[in-house]
């Protein structure tokens, strides 16, 4: 019997004793991220930062069934994560603050730190309260002023200064201005933030992980640097623009930031949401304390296969780059930019990436319109959605994780019918439902291929992943038909994810029909996770990605907590 399912028999069992306390409350899941669009101050505004960009590549139509963007975007755009080496100067360089810590990427951060329970110290009364250029400054007092009103801070815990700043600032511009470039240019009060001395306080209580709804943890204009080396020499980690803050109870909701996993990334582009009311809670919170985590994402870099290569010239995504423009001589490192398809990586799959929008003719090529016709007398009318990913719940994307293993299907197939994917079909998830139990509404089932843990390598040895399956020179890696994104949502499952590079397959006719399966009944997919092999029987699948305005994909991070 699973474990999710005996949990679920005791707490009914226990529910029928009066005797006995149950926890109560409906479980909210709470968006603490900022939107990411063009048109607002999501970047920082100074020369030589690059403006976040979303180019529509391909939209429906003749040329391509899919919604296929590129992003340009920086790790300081948005709500956003600092780590360690935003400051702390690499070892090898053996000047005053480097260290081993100099070395700790968001790449090398550990999963258990990116969450725990959220304590949030209200300074909303400083809000304003400095000289123009200048801001107004969280000190430890401020934080013995929460631990006096509610409990002493400790190990495991995410410090969020709460200031209202972010709520109420950033906006379109150019009212948006007053975000970031009216404090620079003097024209108004700086961003609420904490000093040097308030970061080595909660060095003394172990907290490792903090936030704050302003647009930098750097209090303006001389204690940026000094602030973020006080905290980030410890290891600590922090979120930086986010928001929504006044939506979390003082203590108890669980706070999770997650970006894409960037090679030696100083600081990242991210996610940040709260879950707070019933059981959920807690459970993240103790798993995150005892560093009960697992890292579902690989890494992104440019000498691996992070996107694909289409069948045929013409027909590839836009490749992962990494664009310097800045220097730094005492890191002796380059703050840069990416240039990068939605889905690189571990990402999101929208309603909108299949689907047209209302209103909206789709002139498809004469073969498509034959898949299409035959789609809707198989399984119901494909659907238009304009849910693009800004639109999707982070609760759509986090459930307990049900592992479903298909690697018994890798070569099953004859290479004369080459390229194809094993079809993971109706009878297969069944065959798990006898073996395993059940599923149970709002699981995110998680298909373990196998395929990227095997074939994730870098160049020149990358074939293997995306081009020779595509290429019918090797079998494709195992994925559903349309029947069987059909019958989970029958048992009520939201979101489908997988550990190869997609949900689709090689095949594009049957690829294109499970993409509309999952579209036409707002599913949502993730794609191209790792280390699935290694989820315990009681996971709990966390994912967000960045909270990008428009957008037919979304870069993130997935991790379970067990």
């Amino acid at each position: 019997m699973r474990i999710r399912q005996l949990l679920i028999i005791v707490t009914a069992t226990l529910s029928a004793w009066p005797s006995i306390a149950v926890v109560a409350g409906e479980t909210k899941f709470i968006d603490c991220s900022l939107l990411v669009a063009p048109e607002y101050p999501a970047t920082w505004p100074t020369a030589p930062f690059p403006r976040f960009q979303i180019t529509h590549q391909r939209t429906i139509g003749p040329d391509s069934p899919y919604n296929i963007d590129a992003l340009l975007i920086d790790g300081n755009t948005g709500t956003q994560l600092d780590v360690p080496p935003h400051s702390v100067a690499r070892p090898d360089l053996d000047r005053p603050k480097s260290g081993e810590l100099g070395l700790a990427y968001t790449d090398k951060t550990e999963a258990w730190q990116f969450g725990g329970e959220a304590c949030v110290v209200d300074v909303r009364d400083l809000l304003n309260k400095a000289a123009k250029g200048e801001s107004p400054l969280v000190t430890r007092e401020h934080v013995m002023r929460f631990e006096k009103q509610h409990r002493k801070l400790r190990c495991g815990d995410v410090v969020l200064f709460r200031s209202d700043y972010s709520d109420r600032y950033y906006l379109p511009l150019p009212a948006g201005n007053r975000y970031i470039a009216d404090a620079l240019d003097h024209k108004s009060p700086g961003y609420p933030d904490p000093d040097p001395d308030c970061m080595e306080f909660l060095a003394t209580r172990e907290v490792m992980t903090l936030g704050t709804d302003s647009a930098s943890m750097g209090p303006l204009p001389t204690l940026a640097e000094p602030t973020h080396y006080a905290g980030l020499k410890y290891g600590m980690i922090w979120t930086e623009g986010a928001t929504n803050l006044g939506a979390l109870p003082s203590t108890g909701a669980f706070y999770c930031m997650m970006g894409p996993k960037h090679k030696g990334g100083p600081y990242g582009e991210g996610r940040a949401f709260a879950i707070a009311g019933g059981d959920l809670p807690k459970r993240l919170i103790e798993s995150s304390k005892a560093k009960r985590a697992l890292d579902l994402t690989p890494t992104l870099a440019i000498d691996f296969p992070m996107t694909s290569p289409g069948a045929g010239a013409g027909q590839h995504r836009q490749v992962y780059l990494k664009i310097d423009f800045l220097y730094s001589e005492y890191l002796d490192m380059w703050h840069h930019t990416h240039l990068m398809d939605s889905m690189a990586g571990t990402h999101l799959v929208p309603p909108s990436f299949a689907l047209p929008p209302a209103g909206k003719p789709v002139q498809y090529a004469p073969e498509i319109r034959g898949w299409l016709e035959e789609y809707e007398q198989r399984y119901g009318k494909r659907g238009i959605s304009s849910m693009t990913t800004e639109q999707v719940p982070v609760s759509w994307t986090c459930g307990e994780a049900r592992v479903i293993d298909v690697t018994s299907l890798v070569g099953t197939t004859i290479k004369r019918s080459w390229p194809v994917s094993p079809e993971i079909t109706v009878a297969h998830i069944k065959a798990d439902e006898e073996k395993n139990g059940k599923l149970i509404a709002d699981d995110v089932v998680i298909f373990h291929t196998g395929h990227v843990d095997k074939h994730f390598k870098a160049q020149p040895a990358d074939t293997g992943l995306w081009l020779d399956p595509i290429n019918g020179e090797a079998e494709g890696w195992p994925a559903p038909g349309p029947g069987a994104i059909a019958y989970l949502k029958e048992q009520g499952v939201r979101c489908v994810a997988t550990d190869a590079p997609d949900l689709g397959g090689v095949e594009p006719k049957r690829a294109l029909m499970t993409y509309w399966a999952l579209g036409s009944r707002e599913m949502v997919g993730v794609e191209f996770l790792n280390n699935v092999g290694n989820i315990p029987d009681d996971g709990y699948f966390l994912f967000a990605a960045v909270k990008i305005r428009d957008c037919h994909g979304g870069p993130g991070r997935a991790i379970v907590l067990y």
